[in-house]
């Protein structure tokens, strides 16, 4: 078993209209919102300025598989997505992550919280890239293994 490598971490959920941005303390033990970008051709830019901020160990992208684990029109979409953030940062590894159900817990914490749905529209992105980003650090915690596929570097 690998030791956990130590270091910030940036979630990122892709949505259609909007891009949400978490991330992590350097020793994984929290996932905190960070930001939601609108989706236009400023998105990577803004997640470059962003990660230039936080200098991660890596950006983890959710790959929204569907519930049989097998590619969307979203996940495409999510690919493509983590590719352009890979040229943008090419010192930066990029993760693909699953993200199943990331956005209907984040709904659901929100709504449990007092948040309508309309209400939570510019937050759920960003909670959303909260789960599956303390989800992926707390895998690679217990496992000592990233979880995903990486996009970015070699991990040696």
């Amino acid at each position: 078993m690998d030791a956990f490598r130590r270091g910030a971490r940036l979630g990122i959920d892709v949505g259609k209209a909007r891009v949400g941005v978490a991330r992590s303390d350097p020793d994984g033990m929290l996932a905190v919102p960070v930001e939601t970008v609108p989706r236009d051709d400023r998105s990577i830019a803004r997640i470059a300025e962003i990660a230039a901020e936080f200098s991660p160990l890596e950006i983890v992208v959710g790959l929204p598989l569907n519930m049989r684990g097998e590619d969307t029109l979203s996940t495409t979409d999510a690919r493509e997505f983590a590719a352009a953030v890979r040229e943008a940062l090419p010192d930066i590894g990029v993760r693909l992550v699953d993200e199943r159900l990331s956005t209907v817990t984040a709904h659901t914490a929100l709504r449990q919280s007092g948040r309508s749905q309309k209400k939570s529209r510019g937050v759920v992105d960003q909670v959303a890239a909260v789960v599956f980003l303390q989800h992926a650090v707390d895998t690679e915690k217990r496992t000592g293994r990233a979880p995903g596929a990486v996009l970015g570097p070699s991990e040696e």
